[in-house]
């Protein structure tokens, strides 16, 4: 599949696998270019249902509705990678679209193997080994050493730190890695996108700063305040991954810079990303018209940084889960550069991503002042509270 023109009689048909928030702004991007978009997501009304044309309610990995979606759309993608790949590679098979392609998905989806695949690629990563038993295999790393179960991770889940031996009784119970725990000075990311033709662009690096409690980003820093020469070795370790990889459209990569500057790649997600949500704001093309343009093999758009920035995200309150409210707008909203985002979630959670904001600022240092000061300002509960 490659764009020459678009139509708008038939438009050309883009299929998602996952309604949340990422999948929401995907097709807000889609449909700014005329192109038709069928959500697969078990919600109903689901935050991408909400904006997109078409809507099959199913659970992600139902084969059934996966072939539907599949048989009404010219390419199919995703906005979780926790998705049915068997059912992806038989589609393609049968000479159906997937990008990232379900071989890529089944990669991504097992940490394990996508940790093999990268450190055959010769890239750089933290030592790790499959668990086999815990209590034995902890002793190579020493204390603390992460542990991550190998699928199902998301968000912080799936990620257990053993800082003792006590700790050891109450580790992952299902398929695990351990991985050595690396003492970074930033946690960065980068967004790699990729289209058909081999045509590859990096977004800016950023840093990231994580909610200590639910081990969730809480806050994005664009660009990463890293020299110069970290930021272009990031951008092509990121590449090398991509390319590794095998795949199609936009990948957030995250890594972890060392003290002793070494970058070492943590995790790569096959999609849009957290981390990539300031470029909405603060580039030339936002993450989310990235992916529609790899997928649909359109030359891909400019990545410069229009302007520094902060993505804050908005996560549900502790002690809170219900229909949601959210406080503070009128307030937040009076902070110069301020944009913000409310994904249309009907319920929420304790540390559920309901939101985000961006604030821009050409002083990076003020930028973060005014992203906290909005984040203190708006809160996610539930109506009952």
């Amino acid at each position: 599949m490659k764009v020459d023109t678009i139509t708008t009689d038939p438009p050309i048909k883009i299929g998602i696998i996952g309604g949340g928030q990422l999948g929401k702004m995907m097709t807000h991007e889609a449909k700014k270019l005329g192109f038709h978009v069928t959500i697969l997501d078990h919600t109903q009304n689901c935050p991408a249902g909400q904006v997109a044309d078409e809507q099959i309610v199913a659970e992600w990995k139902d084969a059934d509705a996966i072939k539907k979606l599949a048989s009404k759309v010219d390419v199919v993608t995703c906005d979780v990678e926790h998705v049915n790949v068997d059912v992806l590679k038989e589609l393609e098979h049968k000479g159906y679209i997937v990008r990232p392609s379900g071989h890529v998905l089944e990669i991504i989806q097992d940490k394990l193997k996508q940790k093999e695949v990268l450190s055959k690629a010769g890239i750089p990563v933290p030592k790790y080994k499959k668990v086999n038993c815990v209590d034995e295999d902890v002793k190579e790393f020493g204390y603390p050493v992460v542990q991550k179960a190998c699928k199902g991770g998301y968000d912080g889940r799936g990620v257990f730190i053993i800082k003792s031996k006590n700790d050891i009784k109450n580790s992952i119970q299902a398929e695990s890695m351990v991985e050595e725990y690396i003492d970074f000075e930033k946690e960065l990311a980068v967004m790699v996108a990729i289209n058909p033709d081999d045509e590859i662009k990096c977004f800016p690096v950023v840093e990231m700063v994580f909610n200590p409690r639910a081990n969730i980003c809480d806050m994005v820093i664009a660009p990463a305040r890293i020299k110069d020469e970290l930021h272009e070795k990031a951008k092509q370790i990121g590449v090398e991954c991509v390319k590794a990889l095998g795949g199609i459209g936009v990948f957030g990569i995250e890594m972890f810079l060392t003290k002793d500057d070494e970058i070492l790649v943590n995790e790569i997600a096959p999609r849009p990303h957290n981390s990539g949500h300031y470029t909405i704001e603060c580039c030339v093309t936002s993450q989310f018209e990235q992916h529609i343009r790899a997928i649909t093999n359109l030359p891909l758009g400019s990545t410069e940084l229009l302007t520094p920035g902060v993505m804050m995200n908005l996560l549900g309150e502790e002690g809170h889960k219900g229909p949601v409210v959210l406080t503070g707008v009128k307030e937040a909203l009076i902070i110069p550069g301020l944009s913000l985002h409310f994904y249309g979630k009907k319920i929420t959670k304790p540390f559920r991503k309901m939101g985000h904001i961006t604030v821009t600022d050409k002083n990076i240092e003020k930028a973060i002042e005014k992203a906290k000061k909005a984040k203190s300002l708006l809160r996610v509960r539930s109506k009952q509270k």
